[in-house]
């Protein structure tokens, strides 16, 4: 009992000086409070073992609040019975064992027979951990009250201003940062290293792997301060550069249980499973159970993706990857380009191409993970081995061969990457022929090269909508458009595919169907005048179809300025949509307006569009009833059917598209 009791004035202590250290109240006042009412306080200290997330932290060997302990302080081993891991500890290593619900770091003051904090009583006017000044019970005024700090200034937490008046000198982050600086021009790394620590601690993990790396170049043999330096580039998501750094602690320090529990972290984030296995379960370390779960976890999913991708079963990839993932692999690069092999194979390869910028980024492979196995292929050959097959899809044929090479002399043996190599110099040649052909307006011979071409890769859309070009040449045009319709299933938005079935069903008569191909184009390439031109002409060829007057009609291109009343009640009484813009040059909305109305009129060409300036005439805006400039009226074969006052450029657009042919 007198052991207890000397434990909890020692931490009541602790408490104390953390207290005075921030909020500058008197520390014999403060320890005489707590000596007397400490007998208040039921608690006991009570170690508990760390979560997984603290596993990546930097070392923290302190007992204190917060504050590193000093180098001269003698290790010591502890082990926690809820997992049976036995962690060593060394100088400069930060805790993984804590004192829950202080304000400064994560540690635990619980009561030994219920599992809930216990209730502390202040008096009022007392300072609690949380900083914030207690008030409901009795107390003893001062003459001169205490009020917290507030204003420009940047207090620490609870901060006091006497006597309501200025504000006091800054705790928070301004001292911090000065700490920072002036621990940094040290040369005692172990100065330099809590500085780290408590840079660490306030998650600004940049500063503190300055400060890592300054504490290294005075201390290079210190494992610990290698191993802080990899949680630091943890936490700023470098994981390749921090595995580096644990396997160099490891390489000062082979038994350097911390190293090994984060390299086991890391390379299951990597997707590394045999070599977290390795670090898991290494010498004496009994492996924490949430991290052997989660390796199984994703050993499991990873082993179920390769069945899947064995049996061409790309649904199944697509599935047991995300579940890979979310087991957490969440950094594997590997899974992310497995995703971009399954899109492509599913004919999504808009999206598998946008895929490629997600895929986690690593300046370097490891050293140790540079013969790691994914697919049965060496990882760094399979990044090459699926990026040849994006390249061929997105018809950069050179390259893919270029990137299927590489990946060859990196894992020679692999068969699969071998058939890929073979594939594709047959494609890129069969197709360098076959364009070489249509060249020399040699179509048939040319149909012939891409379909050896087709034979090695039948999901190639770019040789489907090659040999529809050949067909087209030789006026086949059913034959045409049935390799743009195989290209399109491939590739939903090929702008060459839609362009030559357009001009194959315009050929065959389809209006009806070139028009629906050439306003799909049209949303896709809204500015591009060729194709606003040719849906114009099928809108025409539509109409003449269908027995509709069409005389009159012509291809828009410019906005017609219109001089008088008269003219304009001459033009617009003609069959068509027109649309009529009443300006005036010099005002700001429709200096703005202007170019917006320009582009309208090249991208709907079946309109015509006219411009008056009643500034020039300002009868007119009398007779047509204009208030607000700018006004827009649209007319139909001479009837006005809107009216648009001010408009934004979607709505004018919307109305202007739903007029059009």
């Amino acid at each position: 009992m007198a052991g207890d009791t000397e434990i909890q004035v020692h931490w009541i202590q602790k408490i104390v000086e953390k207290e005075l250290e921030i909020r500058e109240i008197d520390l014999f006042t403060l320890k005489s409070f707590f000596l007397r009412y400490y007998h208040t306080i039921p608690c006991t200290l009570t170690l508990t073992h760390p979560s997984s997330d603290d596993e990546n932290k930097p070392d923290f060997r302190e007992i204190d609040f917060g504050s590193p302990v000093s180098p001269s302080q003698t290790p010591r081993s502890t082990s926690s019975s809820s997992s049976g891991s036995i962690y060593t500890k060394r100088s400069g290593e930060i805790s993984e064992y804590s004192i829950e619900n202080s304000p400064i770091a994560t540690r635990s003051l619980r009561s030994p027979t219920n599992s809930k904090p216990a209730m502390i009583l202040y008096p009022a006017g007392n300072i609690c951990p949380s900083g914030i000044l207690k008030t409901d019970m009795a107390t003893n005024r001062r003459t001169k009250s205490d009020v917290l700090g507030y204003g420009t200034v940047n207090y620490g937490h609870g901060n006091i201003v006497r006597g309501g008046g200025g504000a006091s000198k800054p705790t928070g982050g301004v001292v911090m940062k000065e700490a920072a600086k002036k621990a940094a021009m040290s040369l005692d790394p172990e100065v330099v290293r809590r500085a780290g620590n408590e840079q660490y601690k306030r998650s600004n993990y940049a500063e503190a792997l300055r400060l890592y790396d300054r504490a290294i170049v005075l201390c290079p043999c210190n494992a610990a301060y290698r191993s802080n330096r990899a949680a630091a580039l943890t936490a700023l998501r470098r994981l390749d550069e921090a595995a580096e750094e644990c396997e160099e602690a490891l390489r000062l320090d082979t038994n350097y249980g911390r190293a090994h529990q984060h390299l086991a972290s890391l390379y299951l984030r990597l997707g590394q499973v045999e070599n977290a296995k390795k670090h898991l379960f290494c010498q004496r370390q009994q492996p924490n159970p949430f991290e052997l779960q989660q390796l199984q976890s994703v050993e499991k999913h990873i082993s179920k993706c390769s069945n899947a991708r064995r049996i061409g079963d790309w649904k199944s990839v697509l599935m047991e990857i995300h579940a890979a993932i979310d087991a957490g692999a969440d950094s594997s690069p590997q899974l992310f380009m497995c995703r971009v092999e399954a899109l492509l194979k599913m004919h999504q390869i808009d999206e598998a191409v946008s895929s490629l910028s997600n895929i986690p980024k690593t300046e370097s492979l490891l050293k140790s993970s540079s013969q790691e196995k994914f697919f049965g292929m060496i990882s760094e050959a399979y990044f090459y081995f699926v990026g040849a097959q994006v390249d061929m899809a997105t018809g950069r044929f050179e390259s893919a061969v270029t990137a299927a090479e590489e990946a060859s002399l990196i894992d020679p043996r692999s068969i699969e990457v071998g058939v890929l190599v073979a594939d594709m110099k047959i494609v890129a040649r069969a197709r360098a022929r076959g364009n070489d052909l249509y060249n020399s307006e040699r179509f048939t011979e040319a149909c012939s090269a891409y379909d050896e071409g087709l034979r090695r890769d039948p999901s190639n859309s770019v040789l489907y909508c090659n040999r529809a070009a050949c067909f087209f040449k030789l006026r086949q045009w059913d034959r045409s458009i049935q390799d743009c319709n195989r290209a399109l299933q491939i590739q939903p938005r090929y702008t060459k595919a839609l362009l030559r079935r357009a001009a194959s069903n315009y050929e065959l008569g389809k209006w009806g169907e070139a028009v629906k191909d050439y306003e799909t184009l049209r949303r896709m390439l809204p500015d591009n005048n060729d194709i606003s031109q040719a849906l114009f002409h099928a809108h025409v060829a539509l109409k003449k179809s269908r027995g509709e007057e069409v005389s009159n009609l012509t291809f828009g291109g410019e906005v017609e300025s219109i001089s008088c009343l008269e003219q304009l009640r001459s033009t617009i009484s003609l069959p068509g949509v027109f649309v009529v813009y009443f300006a005036i040059g010099s005002y700001l909305q429709c200096k703005q307006t202007s170019p917006f109305v320009n582009t309208l009129c090249n991208r709907y060409p079946s309109i015509s569009f006219l411009k008056m300036d009643i500034e020039e005439r300002p009868e007119v805006a009398s007779v047509e009833n204009i208030i607000v400039i700018p006004t827009f009226k649209i007319y139909k074969n001479g009837r006005q059917v809107k009216e648009l006052v001010f408009p934004s450029h979607d709505l004018l657009e919307h109305s202007v598209r739903h007029y059009s042919f």
